[in-house]
């Protein structure tokens, strides 16, 4: 495995400096869970001792024998290097909870997920809403989202959803046409074979492009279930200030969604709804029980006190938090720029300018738009 993260693959620095590699290896575990987690370094002064300890030794761990039975027979199959090689071909990195990008909000849910793996910038946004509906959605429906997701885009809130069919999709693609960011969390593998759904495959590469990221806390090749969706619905919640539902049936994904917002102490919006309309219940229903009711995306900003957004986007300072970044960030501006051209330009070596923009890169300061050209997150 160790020589898919060298020095010539810029994943590894992300790898080497937070020393993550058992831990990523872990994550591709079916049944590890954040408490498993803990219980297995309360047990061993290293993820290094758990790699080679056998059965009586994992018992003390307290975790039930049939996972212990399991992670065993998983473990001897599992090929390191072909876990390396996917991340590397797919540029999928791996947030786990030590990590300075893990949403901090997600962090305060009941069970979060041990490790997020990601495709794009996952980086610690500081207003984040929850956007959701259902596949089949009405005129009035698309209308309201368009309204409501372009207002909260343009400024400068980060809209999460699940890209699926319906208001998901709606939601992402009106905050990219606004020139907004997104987050997609999806039920299954995020490496570009089994995006689900696969006709959301370019929206979730513009996603990328755009300074947005797609996320699960599934590794790549997992295939999506009954089971995979409703627990992808708690971090759609779980990394939002809010959930704004637009419409929802009696049983909807959009209604789980709105339950484990309240669950974990965050606001819920609600769109009313026409009452024969067969997507009116959820919305309705949810205004009845306490739900803010919304008509624009004043009332959004309103309730979670985010009138001054656009002052505080526009006044927030990107500083370095090493002398390294600091004099990349001196040379670095809107203005596209070459490593070559940074390079020659700092009075730092070549080795210490590619590390360093990577790491860069992973907190969301720079971005690479590709050839190896940088320029400043705005």
């Amino acid at each position: 495995m160790q020589k898919y993260f060298s020095s010539v693959n810029p994943y590894y620095q992300y790898i080497r400096i937070y020393n993550m590699q058992k831990e990523i290896l872990l994550a591709h575990f079916p049944k590890i869970t954040v408490k498993r987690y803990q219980q297995l370094l309360a047990a061993f002064s290293s993820l290094e001792e758990v790699w080679e300890a056998e059965f009586d030794e994992l018992l003390k761990t307290k975790i039930d024998e049939k996972i212990i039975n399991e992670f065993l027979v998983w473990r001897e199959k599992l090929d390191e290097e072909k876990i390396a090689k996917i991340l590397a071909q797919e540029q999928i990195t791996c947030v786990t909870l030590a990590n300075e990008n893990y949403p901090k909000l997600l962090k305060e849910i009941y069970d979060p997920p041990f490790c997020l793996f990601v495709r794009g910038e996952l980086t610690q946004d500081d207003f984040t809403l929850a956007v959701v509906g259902p596949r089949k959605f009405s005129t009035y429906g698309k209308q309201v989202t368009e309204n409501l997701v372009g207002d909260l885009a343009r400024q400068s809130v980060t809209i999460v959803s699940g890209l699926a069919f319906g208001i998901d999709i709606i939601a992402h693609k009106t905050t990219l046409q606004a020139g907004g960011k997104t987050v997609a969390v999806l039920g299954s593998g995020i490496n570009r074979r089994h995006v689900y759904p696969q006709e959301h495959s370019n929206v979730a590469n513009e996603i990328i492009a755009s300074g947005g990221a797609v996320i699960s806390e599934y590794p790549p090749g997992t295939l999506p279930n009954k089971f995979t969706f409703p627990r992808r619905n708690r971090i759609v919640a779980g990394m939002s200030l809010g959930t704004l539902v637009i419409e929802a049936a009696e049983k909807s994904g959009a209604l789980i969604t709105a339950d484990y917002a309240m669950e974990s102490g965050r606001e819920v919006f609600a769109v009313p709804q026409n009452i024969t309309s067969p997507t009116s219940f959820g919305p309705n229903n949810l205004i009845k029980n306490g739900a803010k009711l919304i008509t624009t995306s004043q009332d959004i900003l309103e309730a979670l006190d985010l009138q001054d957004i656009q002052v505080y986007v526009k006044n927030k300072q990107i500083l370095g938090d090493s002398p390294e970044e600091e004099a990349i960030l001196a040379v670095l501006s809107q203005e596209p720029k070459h490593i070559d051209e940074i390079n020659k330009t700092c009075s730092l070596s070549n080795t210490q300018v590619s590390a360093t923009l990577t790491i860069m890169e992973m907190k969301g300061k720079v971005r690479n738009l590709g050839n190896m050209m940088y320029v400043t997150r705005s």
